[in-house]
């Protein structure tokens, strides 16, 4: 057992006070709960100004969806459709777009938002969310029959390890994607909005005091051991940012959900590269008709110079395996539902 200023690492008992605090800064806290509305939204506050001045406010306006512009469109599209249309209450799809954070899942919400029979809840929407987990089953079941859309999508990426649990909470069977990407593209997405939450959350849960946080659940005992021998003084963000993207995406294979024929397997890196094809094979999957339109906001960024990533070589050779995995099982689904 590894020690670092004279404490054991380990399962220990005794929570770390440093911990605690590191976790609160970001809305979170050791048993799980939620910090008051006003500390949440400071955090919240917080994490956007580090965004918008790293990254341009422009994509923290994209990100947020704060253009009022955009949102009226949108609006006035999927009224517009409904009255066209006019189908019954009760009859929407829902589904469930999930997987680990900054893996290109906002892309794929602009580009099916983009829709007017599809009706978006995203995880900072209040009706279905709180604190960016998924309300009740009550609740998605409510939207969901309320709902004159054909589909309707929840974005509940901090619930993605019970998405199959999630698939079964509404009368009409539901769906899911599960958003992937590099393992290196999703560590710098990560660094840059979110900084080193990822090192706090991985010590927290290799100590044994993150039994209660969302991105410890129903991690395989196997994974939580792997995290537990890279709990050492000298681990990166970086590198504790890669053991996160490796323990929450390898529960798409450890559930069995790249057996099942109601989940699917999206590539970021793939959509970027061919959004037409990519795109095609979402709205085979469910059921919505392909239009440009879905692929606009695609490949609009300057590309930029990658930044040399501080992962160490045993994190890398962790992260590889499943890399290459996660990729064939992309292209697989792909190839089914593509033209």
């Amino acid at each position: 057992m590894r020690s670092v200023g004279g404490q054991k690492r380990g399962n220990s008992s005794v929570p770390d006070r440093s911990l605690d605090l590191e976790l609160r800064a970001t809305g979170q806290t050791l048993d799980g709960g939620a910090q008051s509305p006003l500390s949440f939204l400071a955090g919240k506050a917080r994490r956007h100004w580090q965004w918008g001045r790293s990254e341009g406010w422009a994509r923290l306006i994209e990100e947020d969806e704060l253009n009022p512009l955009d949102r009226l469109h949108r609006s006035w599209a999927s009224h517009r459709w409904q009255a066209v249309h006019r189908r019954p209450r009760g009859d929407a799809k829902p589904v469930y777009l999930v997987g680990v954070q900054r893996s290109g899942t906002n892309m794929v919400v602009r580009g099916l938002d983009r829709a007017p029979e599809v009706e978006v809840h995203n995880e900072n929407d209040r009706r279905a969310f709180q604190h960016y987990r998924l309300r009740e089953d009550e609740r998605v079941r409510q939207l969901t029959d309320r709902s004159r859309a054909k589909v309707v999508l929840f974005k509940p990426l901090c619930d993605s390890h019970r998405v199959d649990g999630i698939l079964g909470a509404t009368a009409t069977p539901g769906l899911a994607l599960w958003a992937c990407r590099s393992v290196e593209g999703r560590v710098r997405s990560s660094l840059a909005k979110f900084g080193d939450h990822d090192l706090t959350v991985v010590r927290a849960i290799a100590r044994g005091h993150g039994s209660k946080l969302w991105q410890a659940q129903r991690l395989s005992p196997a994974n939580i051991s792997l995290l537990r021998s890279f709990d050492h003084p000298g681990l990166t963000p970086a590198s504790a940012s890669a053991l996160f993207w490796l323990v929450r995406n390898s529960l798409f294979f450890e559930l069995g959900l790249h057996r099942r024929s109601d989940v699917g397997l999206v590539s970021y890196d793939r959509f970027v590269v061919d959004p037409a094809t990519v795109m095609m094979a979402m709205c085979r999957f469910i059921g919505l008709e392909f239009r440009p339109a879905l692929i606009a906001h695609v490949g609009d960024r300057a590309p930029k110079v990658p930044s040399e990533l501080d992962i160490e070589a045993g994190v890398r050779d962790a992260c590889e395996g499943l890399h290459l995995q996660l990729n064939a099982a992309a292209r697989r689904w792909e190839g089914d539902h593509g033209p």
